[in-house]
């Protein structure tokens, strides 16, 4: 295994990561100025001064929340937008730093994007949430979860939360360090290698891995690093273990899912294997994805009707 494949493992199992924040301190909008209308713009949303960009189909019980990865941005949910704006009301953000969202801040944790994200949740009013995170956007969604219940009804992962209760070695550590250091001085021929030799599987499409390869070192440096780093210290096996409901996985195969960790350390999950896919399994295989995820969705909503049974 090469040092940058085993830097992706990595990176996998922190990047869902950052500082804990008790106080949930995102901005709130009253939900009465936004328009009703499924034609009108969007109603600007910010958080703390920095504009949140995102796509809402308006309509719809349920809400499917949409949070991309590291350095891409909501277009990547194009494929779920089409086929589950249909039954579902369906929002994807652009995390500031990223996409169309503004960049005026200097701080980049997890709490940071946890608090973007409750301030959509909160300005739109949306209710029965199933928030989905892709890769780094895991942790984000867990701990936006946490911050916001009873309106958020469900968790799901994308390639990530691949293990529970995994240690760095002093190797891992160091490979980490040549990494950011690497990345610091020379960003675009850093990152764009370790995209190309960790992120995708042979069968990843050409026009995928332009795309992905192209978004990622093109993103802002600075942010995209920041934001990476940040994310180490972020305390997500305890974060779990404070869920108080099942967490819902749909990740390659590529990259195995340790659920006997999960088991062992008592954490409520439910697995959906995509198949080999690289990390966009969004993107590389849509159809398969969307029908593992319209599981998910019914799971979650016939758990919450026993629920509310009890």
């Amino acid at each position: 295994m090469n040092r940058l494949t085993k830097l992706l493992n990595v990176l996998i199992l922190v990047l869902p990561m950052a500082c804990t924040n008790p106080a949930n301190t995102y901005s709130t909008i009253d939900s009465t100025a936004i328009p009703k209308d499924s034609t009108a713009e969007n109603f600007k949303i910010e958080d703390k001064g920095v504009n949140i960009a995102y796509d809402d189909s308006k309509k719809g019980d349920t809400t499917l929340v949409f949070i991309h990865g590291w350095g891409i941005n909501k277009t990547y949910w194009k494929n779920q937008d089409t086929a589950f704006s249909k039954h579902f009301r369906v929002v994807a953000i652009d995390l500031p730093g990223f996409g169309e969202s503004g960049k005026n801040r200097k701080s980049w944790k997890v709490e940071d994007y946890a608090n973007d994200v409750s301030a959509v949740l909160n300005g739109l009013d949306l209710k029965n949430v199933i928030l989905i995170g892709h890769s780094m956007s895991g942790a984000i969604a867990l701990e936006a979860a946490l911050n916001n219940q009873p309106r958020v009804i469900g968790l799901v992962g994308i390639d990530n939360f691949n293990t529970y209760g995994a240690k760095e070695t002093p190797q891992t550590q160091k490979e980490i360090e040549q990494f950011f250091k690497a990345a610091r001085t020379d960003y675009k021929k850093t990152v764009s290698a370790y995209v190309t030799q960790a992120l995708f599987a042979p069968s990843t499409p050409k026009s995928i891995r332009k795309r992905v390869t192209d978004d990622i070192a093109n993103a802002d440096s600075t942010i995209a690093l920041d934001c990476m780093e940040q994310s180490f210290s972020y305390p997500t096996d305890a974060k779990l273990k404070t869920l108080k409901m099942p967490l819902y996985l749909i990740n390659s195969s590529a990259n195995p899912t340790d659920t006997l960790a999960f088991r062992r350390n008592g954490i409520a999950y439910r697995f959906f294997n995509v198949g080999k896919t690289g990390h966009y399994p969004m993107l590389e295989k849509p159809e398969k994805f969307n029908a593992l995820l319209e599981q998910v969705i019914e799971d979650i909503k016939t758990t919450k009707k026993q629920i509310l049974k009890i």
